[in-house]
């Protein structure tokens, strides 16, 4: 029976520390704006989601405002292979003509979309989903890639048909909701000058929108621990500086280069930090914010 009692006291005493940790996190980051950007094997695990929403619905209750970009990808080509629409990629980005279009927004906008909005809401939240399309929220034109032939070094223009960068946001729609005590969760979907729809990259669309609420954290949720240095090893944080020079001598390669590309184009917008956190690990979003230490990688202007 003591060694119970003992027991029983430590884990009490282990959760009293734990919230006595987070308190000046809360106190400091009440009335934040936080833009998450959920993707990777977070979105495919029914448990990791489940916590993912419970951890948003408690920013919330603390006094943050999180604002939620999803991605698709897998989802979107389960269901063109479905469809037998066939689809390719140049740099990671799905070339995206108009039959390809209309089922990147039915799978981002619809099914996805609500699978987001619905768990948040069973978490205790109240989130409306939305695209960047409604409110004219993002603004998209056509996104250009150039290609570099080996042999004759002449660069030609790609052609990637509805692949989106977002000209501009209007946030009026997200203050509305935050006034309203409401999360949104958008679907990277944009709208172009002559009403085409558009497919943003998640991470770009994220970056985009955390500029123009000039948001205190960008977080992108991944599926790697965080940055990587040379040897392998975490970078639990490094300045903007030091990202551009990561990548300028080759450290950063593979997916990870567009993610911190966007993540230095919000902070030179205005957001004040961001951070690329493991979305396979329970919880992370309340071990980033609410611990001394956090978790992944920080990049801050300074």
């Amino acid at each position: 029976m003591t060694t119970q009692r003992t027991g029983l006291g430590q884990e009490k005493l282990l959760i009293a520390e734990t919230l006595s940790e987070a308190l000046p996190f809360m106190r400091r980051f009440k009335g934040s704006t936080f833009v998450i950007k959920f993707g990777g094997h977070a979105m495919g695990d029914d448990k990791l989601a489940d916590l993912f929403a419970q951890d948003v619905v408690l920013l919330k209750h603390v006094g943050i405002n999180p604002v939620v970009i999803h991605g698709g990808g897998p989802q979107i080509g389960a269901m063109l292979e479905r469809l037998r629409i066939k689809s390719s990629f140049v740099d990671g980005l799905r070339v995206t003509d108009s039959a390809t279009v209309e089922i990147v927004e039915m799978v981002l906008a619809g099914s996805i979309n609500k699978q987001v909005v619905t768990a948040i809401n069973g978490a205790g939240g109240c989130a409306v989903g939305l695209s960047g399309k409604d409110a004219k929220l993002i603004r998209a034109r056509p996104l250009k890639r150039t290609l570099k032939d080996p042999d004759s070094h002449i660069e030609k223009v790609l052609d990637l048909g509805f692949v989106g960068d977002p000209t501009h946001v209007d946030p009026t729609v997200l203050d509305k909701f935050a006034e309203a005590d409401i999360i949104p969760v958008i679907a990277p979907i944009g709208l172009g000058e002559e009403g085409q729809t558009y497919n943003i990259n998640a991470d770009t669309a994220a970056g985009a929108i955390a500029s123009a609420l000039s948001a205190a954290k960008l977080i992108m949720m991944t599926d790697v621990e965080g940055l990587m240095d040379a040897a392998g090893q975490l970078v639990p944080r490094l300045t903007t500086a030091e990202a551009k020079k990561m990548l300028a001598g080759g450290s950063i390669s593979g997916g990870m280069i567009p993610k911190v590309e966007t993540c230095i184009n919000a902070i030179q917008g205005e957001t004040e930090a961001a951070h690329i956190l493991d979305g396979r690990v329970p919880h992370v979003l309340l071990l980033e914010v609410f611990t001394e230490h956090g978790v992944g990688t920080m990049i801050k202007s300074i």
